[in-house]
């Protein structure tokens, strides 16, 4: 996302002690809470801080893009940093429970919160625990400011769509158990990548500064929306590719997308070129669990030839970005998107 100023990594980390203390700690006032508060604290600790923060840090990287700097006062930096830690924060309890759902076993290279020892299902509630955590801290910091009521109106939006992206995903997946690839198609893989990725990876952190910043224009949001869904949908195809292609010690995740019986942009596209005997091949081998079926699926796609297939697309969507970007962003700074860019092209986790 956003490429951050070292200098806003730095302040962005400092926050997350900051805000840790203070949910965990100065709001402890009930002794009966103290074990309840120490389980939040595990909660953040492991599942808030591991990633890269790109999306928490495109927060602060877009106001400074949208704001001259006589206008980001220190307490405006602060509250960027604290709403791009509530962003992670959502990031977080999305993952949690998409590794109970998926069964994973690794996230951010370590063991999922669910699978470590004395965790299980009780991870549901710690979920919950997350989320309302989310809208305590903005509330608090945030309840003054004119851009409040937008705020939440955003993330309660961005929750919602995304998990309707989500039930799309599962239902398409596994739905009653059966693995049936007529239901894959492209129309409904990018259906999926819009709402369960673009809108809160893309969409969400550039809206919320746009907020800050005092952009309410609806035409305005619609146009950043246009050139980020669509750079969302290149983001998710990168990482269906990485899922199978990547380097898990690079990736930080052991990829079961093949497994899972997932949707993904691979097997969609293999779909679309195969042949009929292929398309056996694969419906005899996809959503199995064995490794040998596993391999059968990575071979055919390497006989389908998809990394080339994937490098073309990946060349033909930064050069469409180009173009939404100079149709779109007349208005808005040509850098907030292009920053994007920067950072999630030629990526390789």
């Amino acid at each position: 996302m956003i490429l951050a100023l070292q200098s806003d990594r730095h302040l962005f980390e400092a926050k997350f002690d900051e805000l840790l203390t203070e949910m965990t700690e100065r709001d402890l006032t009930d002794p009966d809470l103290v074990d309840a508060y120490k389980r939040l604290r595990e909660i953040f600790v492991y599942n808030v801080t591991g990633g890269k923060k790109n999306r928490g840090l495109s927060v602060i990287g877009s106001l400074r893009e949208l704001l001259p700097p006589s206008q980001l006062t220190q307490d405006t930096v602060q509250r960027a940093l604290m709403v791009g830690w509530c962003i992670e924060m959502v990031q977080g309890f999305f993952l949690m429970g998409d590794d109970i759902m998926d069964g994973s076993v690794t996230r951010r290279g370590q063991l999922c919160w669910y699978k470590k020892d004395g965790i299980g299902l009780d991870a549901i509630n710690d979920i919950f625990l997350l989320e309302a955590s989310v809208y305590r801290l903005l509330r608090r910091h945030c309840r003054t400011q004119p851009y409040y009521v937008h705020l939440l109106e955003l993330f309660n939006e961005i929750t919602f769509l995304s998990e309707l992206g989500q039930a799309l995903d599962l239902m398409t997946a596994a739905p009653l158990g059966q693995i049936d690839l007529s239901l894959f198609s492209m129309q409904k893989y990018k259906a999926i990548v819009k709402y369960k990725t673009a809108f809160y990876s893309f969409y969400f952190p550039v809206a919320a500064a746009m907020y800050m910043a005092g952009i309410y224009s609806e035409e305005e949001h619609n146009n950043a929306k246009q050139i980020l869904l669509d750079m969302g949908e290149f983001f998710q195809i990168q990482d269906d590719y990485l899922d199978c292609y990547g380097d898990p010690v690079v990736t930080g995740k052991i990829g079961t997308d093949i497994q899972d019986n997932k949707c993904s942009w691979l097997v969609v596209k293999a779909l679309e070129v195969m042949s009929t005997k292929q398309r056996t091949e694969l419906e005899a081998c996809y959503g199995r669990k064995d490794e040998a079926s596993v391999a059968k699926v990575k071979e055919l796609y390497n006989t389908l030839q998809m990394p080339t297939l994937y490098h073309k697309y990946e060349e033909e969507s930064y050069q469409r970005l180009q173009k939404l970007i100079a149709q779109h962003a007349q208005n808005l700074p040509h850098s907030v998107f292009l920053n994007f860019a920067k950072k999630i092209y030629k990526r390789n986790k």
